[in-house]
Protein backbone atom coordinates (compact mmCIF):
# COMPACT_ATOMS: atom_id res chain seq x y z
CA UNK A 1 0.00 0.00 0.00
CA UNK A 2 1.15 3.39 -0.12
CA UNK A 3 2.75 5.54 1.93
CA UNK A 4 0.65 8.69 2.04
CA UNK A 5 -2.78 6.84 1.46
CA UNK A 6 -5.15 9.66 0.04
CA UNK A 7 -8.24 7.10 0.63
CA UNK A 8 -7.93 5.63 4.11
CA UNK A 9 -10.91 4.48 5.33
CA UNK A 10 -12.84 5.08 2.58
CA UNK A 11 -15.35 2.70 0.45
CA UNK A 12 -15.20 3.19 -3.20
CA UNK A 13 -17.42 1.64 -6.07
CA UNK A 14 -16.07 1.18 -9.53
CA UNK A 15 -17.78 0.16 -12.45
CA UNK A 16 -16.01 -1.39 -15.50
CA UNK A 17 -13.49 -2.40 -12.52
CA UNK A 18 -12.34 -5.51 -14.52
CA UNK A 19 -10.49 -4.50 -17.30
CA UNK A 20 -8.94 -0.55 -19.17
CA UNK A 21 -9.08 2.50 -17.19
CA UNK A 22 -11.48 0.80 -14.49
CA UNK A 23 -9.22 -1.71 -13.19
CA UNK A 24 -6.20 0.87 -13.33
CA UNK A 25 -8.99 3.22 -10.86
CA UNK A 26 -9.63 0.08 -8.62
CA UNK A 27 -6.16 -0.84 -8.05
CA UNK A 28 -5.34 2.54 -7.62
CA UNK A 29 -8.10 2.90 -5.40
CA UNK A 30 -6.96 -0.09 -3.37
CA UNK A 31 -3.26 0.82 -3.14
CA UNK A 32 -4.76 4.42 -1.49
CA UNK A 33 -6.35 2.69 1.16
CA UNK A 34 -9.93 2.32 0.20
CA UNK A 35 -12.34 -0.71 0.17
CA UNK A 36 -13.39 -1.68 -3.11
CA UNK A 37 -16.57 -2.71 -5.11
CA UNK A 38 -15.20 -4.35 -8.29
CA UNK A 39 -18.52 -4.14 -10.77
CA UNK A 40 -17.97 -5.12 -13.76
CA UNK A 41 -20.27 -6.90 -15.87
CA UNK A 42 -17.24 -9.01 -18.08
CA UNK A 43 -18.50 -8.39 -21.57
CA UNK A 44 -17.03 -8.08 -25.18
CA UNK A 45 -16.30 -4.95 -26.53
CA UNK A 46 -19.67 -4.91 -27.96
CA UNK A 47 -20.99 -5.91 -24.68
CA UNK A 48 -21.56 -9.43 -25.17
CA UNK A 49 -20.71 -12.71 -23.86
CA UNK A 50 -21.36 -11.54 -19.87
CA UNK A 51 -18.97 -13.36 -16.99
CA UNK A 52 -18.13 -12.56 -13.43
CA UNK A 53 -14.40 -13.08 -13.97
CA UNK A 54 -13.23 -10.19 -14.57
CA UNK A 55 -14.49 -8.74 -11.23
CA UNK A 56 -13.35 -11.45 -9.45
CA UNK A 57 -9.70 -11.71 -10.59
CA UNK A 58 -9.37 -7.71 -9.54
CA UNK A 59 -10.80 -7.92 -6.37
CA UNK A 60 -8.54 -11.13 -5.62
CA UNK A 61 -5.37 -9.04 -7.73
CA UNK A 62 -6.35 -6.75 -4.81
CA UNK A 63 -6.45 -8.97 -1.67
CA UNK A 64 -3.54 -10.64 -2.90
CA UNK A 65 -2.15 -6.90 -2.74
CA UNK A 66 -3.42 -6.75 1.13
CA UNK A 67 -6.55 -4.95 0.40
CA UNK A 68 -10.12 -5.30 0.62
CA UNK A 69 -12.13 -5.69 -2.26
CA UNK A 70 -15.31 -7.55 -3.24
CA UNK A 71 -16.74 -8.19 -6.94
CA UNK A 72 -20.13 -7.52 -8.44
CA UNK A 73 -20.94 -9.02 -11.52
CA UNK A 74 -23.96 -6.69 -12.86
CA UNK A 75 -24.93 -4.72 -16.01
CA UNK A 76 -25.08 -1.29 -14.83
CA UNK A 77 -27.92 -0.18 -17.28
CA UNK A 78 -30.27 -2.06 -15.28
CA UNK A 79 -31.85 0.28 -12.21
CA UNK A 80 -31.67 -2.78 -9.97
CA UNK A 81 -28.00 -3.23 -10.16
CA UNK A 82 -26.82 0.64 -9.10
CA UNK A 83 -28.34 0.16 -6.07
CA UNK A 84 -26.87 -3.66 -5.62
CA UNK A 85 -23.21 -2.19 -6.06
CA UNK A 86 -23.94 0.44 -3.74
CA UNK A 87 -25.44 -2.07 -1.23
CA UNK A 88 -22.51 -4.51 -1.38
CA UNK A 89 -20.27 -1.28 -0.26
CA UNK A 90 -22.48 -0.57 2.63
CA UNK A 91 -23.82 -4.17 3.44
CA UNK A 92 -19.57 -5.08 3.81
CA UNK A 93 -18.08 -1.83 4.86
CA UNK A 94 -20.96 0.67 6.33
CA UNK A 95 -20.50 3.67 3.91
CA UNK A 96 -19.90 4.62 0.18
CA UNK A 97 -17.63 6.94 -0.10
CA UNK A 98 -16.91 7.01 -3.62
CA UNK A 99 -18.16 6.37 -7.30
CA UNK A 100 -16.53 6.43 -10.14
CA UNK A 101 -18.05 4.81 -13.73
CA UNK A 102 -15.87 4.04 -16.19
CA UNK A 103 -18.01 1.00 -17.74
CA UNK A 104 -18.31 1.66 -21.38
CA UNK A 105 -19.26 0.04 -24.83
CA UNK A 106 -18.98 0.90 -28.13
CA UNK A 107 -21.58 0.25 -31.13
CA UNK A 108 -19.51 2.23 -33.69
CA UNK A 109 -21.89 3.39 -36.87
CA UNK A 110 -22.29 6.41 -39.01
CA UNK A 111 -25.56 8.37 -37.56
CA UNK A 112 -27.52 7.55 -40.95
CA UNK A 113 -26.49 3.74 -40.59
CA UNK A 114 -27.04 3.42 -36.74
CA UNK A 115 -29.65 0.69 -35.46
CA UNK A 116 -32.04 1.28 -32.95
CA UNK A 117 -30.19 -1.04 -30.74
CA UNK A 118 -26.93 0.19 -31.53
CA UNK A 119 -28.39 3.77 -30.52
CA UNK A 120 -30.21 2.22 -26.98
CA UNK A 121 -27.43 0.12 -25.97
CA UNK A 122 -24.60 2.85 -25.90
CA UNK A 123 -26.87 5.35 -23.90
CA UNK A 124 -28.44 2.73 -21.77
CA UNK A 125 -24.51 1.63 -20.35
CA UNK A 126 -22.80 4.86 -20.11
CA UNK A 127 -25.85 7.42 -19.37
CA UNK A 128 -28.14 5.39 -17.88
CA UNK A 129 -25.70 3.87 -16.13
CA UNK A 130 -24.19 6.61 -14.34
CA UNK A 131 -27.25 7.62 -13.33
CA UNK A 132 -28.45 4.24 -11.76
CA UNK A 133 -25.12 4.49 -9.64
CA UNK A 134 -25.10 8.24 -8.87
CA UNK A 135 -28.98 7.86 -7.85
CA UNK A 136 -28.60 5.00 -5.68
CA UNK A 137 -24.88 6.61 -4.47
CA UNK A 138 -26.78 10.27 -3.18
CA UNK A 139 -29.89 8.56 -1.55
CA UNK A 140 -26.87 7.00 0.60
CA UNK A 141 -24.55 9.95 0.66
CA UNK A 142 -26.87 12.57 1.13
CA UNK A 143 -27.58 10.91 4.81
CA UNK A 144 -24.01 10.23 5.57
CA UNK A 145 -21.96 13.13 7.73
CA UNK A 146 -18.84 12.12 5.71
CA UNK A 147 -20.80 12.45 2.00
CA UNK A 148 -19.11 11.30 -0.62
CA UNK A 149 -17.91 12.00 -4.58
CA UNK A 150 -19.24 10.86 -7.48
CA UNK A 151 -16.70 11.00 -10.56
CA UNK A 152 -18.20 10.30 -14.13
CA UNK A 153 -16.44 9.84 -17.04
CA UNK A 154 -16.96 11.49 -20.40
CA UNK A 155 -15.17 11.72 -23.32
CA UNK A 156 -13.82 14.45 -25.94
CA UNK A 157 -15.78 12.90 -27.73
CA UNK A 158 -18.99 14.72 -26.32
CA UNK A 159 -17.76 17.96 -28.40
CA UNK A 160 -19.44 15.61 -31.77
CA UNK A 161 -17.67 12.42 -33.13
CA UNK A 162 -18.34 11.00 -37.20
CA UNK A 163 -18.64 7.74 -36.52
CA UNK A 164 -20.03 7.34 -32.83
CA UNK A 165 -22.93 9.69 -32.34
CA UNK A 166 -24.51 7.48 -29.33
CA UNK A 167 -21.42 7.55 -27.76
CA UNK A 168 -20.83 11.45 -27.84
CA UNK A 169 -24.41 11.75 -27.12
CA UNK A 170 -24.18 9.48 -23.93
CA UNK A 171 -21.00 11.29 -23.17
CA UNK A 172 -22.73 14.59 -23.52
CA UNK A 173 -25.24 13.22 -20.98
CA UNK A 174 -23.40 12.25 -18.71
CA UNK A 175 -21.73 15.84 -18.48
CA UNK A 176 -24.74 17.21 -17.90
CA UNK A 177 -26.24 14.43 -15.29
CA UNK A 178 -22.67 14.94 -13.72
CA UNK A 179 -22.77 19.08 -13.37
CA UNK A 180 -26.69 18.25 -12.59
CA UNK A 181 -25.15 16.38 -9.66
CA UNK A 182 -22.95 18.98 -8.55
CA UNK A 183 -25.02 21.35 -8.54
CA UNK A 184 -27.65 19.42 -6.45
CA UNK A 185 -24.84 18.70 -4.04
CA UNK A 186 -24.31 22.14 -3.96
CA UNK A 187 -27.69 23.31 -2.52
CA UNK A 188 -27.91 20.15 -0.11
CA UNK A 189 -24.57 21.58 1.24
CA UNK A 190 -26.04 25.15 1.65
CA UNK A 191 -28.75 23.60 3.48
CA UNK A 192 -26.63 22.30 5.78
CA UNK A 193 -26.19 18.36 4.40
CA UNK A 194 -22.90 17.43 3.73
CA UNK A 195 -20.30 17.91 1.35
CA UNK A 196 -21.11 15.74 -1.96
CA UNK A 197 -19.22 16.56 -4.79
CA UNK A 198 -19.38 15.42 -8.81
CA UNK A 199 -17.02 15.91 -11.55
CA UNK A 200 -15.94 14.40 -14.73
CA UNK A 201 -12.52 12.87 -15.81
CA UNK A 202 -12.52 12.85 -19.51
CA UNK A 203 -9.58 10.14 -20.51
CA UNK A 204 -7.40 9.19 -23.06
CA UNK A 205 -6.29 5.98 -22.68
CA UNK A 206 -4.80 2.97 -24.41
CA UNK A 207 -7.78 0.16 -23.87
CA UNK A 208 -9.97 -2.00 -26.11
CA UNK A 209 -12.30 0.75 -26.72
CA UNK A 210 -9.81 2.96 -28.00
CA UNK A 211 -7.74 -0.10 -30.31
CA UNK A 212 -9.74 1.24 -33.44
CA UNK A 213 -9.65 4.75 -33.36
CA UNK A 214 -8.56 5.15 -37.32
CA UNK A 215 -6.20 8.38 -36.53
CA UNK A 216 -3.40 9.75 -34.14
CA UNK A 217 -4.48 11.35 -31.55
CA UNK A 218 -2.46 12.26 -28.23
CA UNK A 219 -2.50 9.48 -25.63
CA UNK A 220 -1.92 7.63 -22.68
CA UNK A 221 -1.90 4.44 -20.30
CA UNK A 222 -5.26 3.53 -18.24
CA UNK A 223 -2.47 4.09 -15.45
CA UNK A 224 -2.54 7.81 -16.12
CA UNK A 225 -6.23 8.24 -15.71
CA UNK A 226 -6.38 6.47 -11.99
CA UNK A 227 -4.80 9.24 -9.72
CA UNK A 228 -7.22 11.80 -10.72
CA UNK A 229 -9.91 9.71 -9.73
CA UNK A 230 -8.25 9.00 -6.34
CA UNK A 231 -7.44 12.69 -5.89
CA UNK A 232 -11.34 13.73 -6.90
CA UNK A 233 -12.74 11.26 -4.14
CA UNK A 234 -10.70 12.15 -1.41
CA UNK A 235 -10.74 14.80 1.07
CA UNK A 236 -8.02 17.23 -0.58
CA UNK A 237 -10.05 16.93 -4.08
CA UNK A 238 -13.52 17.38 -2.38
CA UNK A 239 -14.09 20.82 -2.81
CA UNK A 240 -13.79 20.39 -6.50
CA UNK A 241 -17.28 20.40 -7.99
CA UNK A 242 -19.39 20.68 -11.23
CA UNK A 243 -15.59 20.45 -13.63
CA UNK A 244 -14.19 18.39 -16.63
CA UNK A 245 -10.79 17.22 -16.62
CA UNK A 246 -9.00 15.90 -19.86
CA UNK A 247 -6.48 13.57 -18.34
CA UNK A 248 -3.91 12.06 -21.06
CA UNK A 249 -0.47 10.72 -20.42
CA UNK A 250 1.11 13.65 -18.35
CA UNK A 251 -1.18 16.58 -19.12
CA UNK A 252 -4.63 17.35 -17.06
CA UNK A 253 -6.46 19.85 -18.89
CA UNK A 254 -9.80 21.69 -17.24
CA UNK A 255 -12.86 22.45 -19.81
CA UNK A 256 -14.17 25.83 -19.87
CA UNK A 257 -17.79 26.26 -18.53
CA UNK A 258 -20.73 26.70 -21.01
CA UNK A 259 -21.81 30.44 -21.08
CA UNK A 260 -23.87 32.95 -23.79
CA UNK A 261 -21.32 34.83 -25.17
CA UNK A 262 -23.00 37.48 -27.73
CA UNK A 263 -26.92 38.45 -27.70
CA UNK A 264 -28.75 40.41 -30.22
CA UNK A 265 -32.68 42.36 -30.16
CA UNK A 266 -35.23 42.38 -32.28
CA UNK A 267 -35.99 45.63 -33.34
CA UNK A 268 -39.77 45.31 -33.29
CA UNK A 269 -41.90 42.87 -31.57
CA UNK A 270 -40.13 39.93 -32.71
CA UNK A 271 -37.78 38.47 -34.89
CA UNK A 272 -38.48 37.80 -38.85
CA UNK A 273 -36.37 35.45 -40.82
CA UNK A 274 -35.43 38.22 -43.25
CA UNK A 275 -34.36 40.26 -39.89
CA UNK A 276 -32.24 37.25 -38.25
CA UNK A 277 -30.85 36.71 -41.47
CA UNK A 278 -29.43 40.68 -42.10
CA UNK A 279 -28.19 41.06 -38.30
CA UNK A 280 -27.05 37.36 -37.04
CA UNK A 281 -23.64 37.62 -39.34
CA UNK A 282 -22.60 40.61 -37.95
CA UNK A 283 -24.55 40.55 -34.62
CA UNK A 284 -24.09 37.20 -32.93
CA UNK A 285 -22.12 35.25 -35.77
CA UNK A 286 -20.99 31.48 -35.13
CA UNK A 287 -18.51 29.92 -32.50
CA UNK A 288 -16.52 27.94 -34.55
CA UNK A 289 -16.53 24.38 -33.80
CA UNK A 290 -12.95 22.70 -33.60
CA UNK A 291 -13.49 19.45 -35.49
CA UNK A 292 -15.46 21.33 -37.87
CA UNK A 293 -12.83 23.73 -38.54
CA UNK A 294 -9.98 20.47 -38.65
CA UNK A 295 -12.07 18.74 -41.37
CA UNK A 296 -12.77 22.58 -43.36
CA UNK A 297 -8.88 22.97 -43.26
CA UNK A 298 -8.18 19.15 -44.16
CA UNK A 299 -10.49 19.81 -47.44
CA UNK A 300 -9.20 22.87 -48.42
CA UNK A 301 -5.50 21.29 -48.34
CA UNK A 302 -6.78 18.28 -50.32
CA UNK A 303 -8.22 20.70 -52.91
CA UNK A 304 -5.03 22.83 -53.29
CA UNK A 305 -3.24 19.48 -53.80
CA UNK A 306 -1.94 18.87 -57.48
CA UNK A 307 -3.62 15.80 -58.51
CA UNK A 308 -0.87 13.44 -59.85
CA UNK A 309 -1.11 12.82 -63.74
CA UNK A 310 -1.49 8.73 -65.26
Amino acid sequence: MAETCHLEGKTVAVTGGGSGIGRAVALACAAEGANVVVADYGVDLDGSNPSSERARAVADEIAAAGGAAVAVAGDVSVFAVGAEIVAAACDTWGAIDGIACPAGVLRERMLFNMTEEEWDHVVAVHLKGHFNLYRAGLARMRKQPTGGSLVGFASGAFVASVAQANYAAAKGGVVSLTRSAALLAASLRLRGGPPINANCIAPVARTRMSENVPFEIETGEPADVAPMAVYLMSDAGREVNAQIYTVVGRRISVWNQPAELRSMWAPGDRWTPAGIAEMLPGAVGQEPHPFVVDLERRLSARAETPRSQP
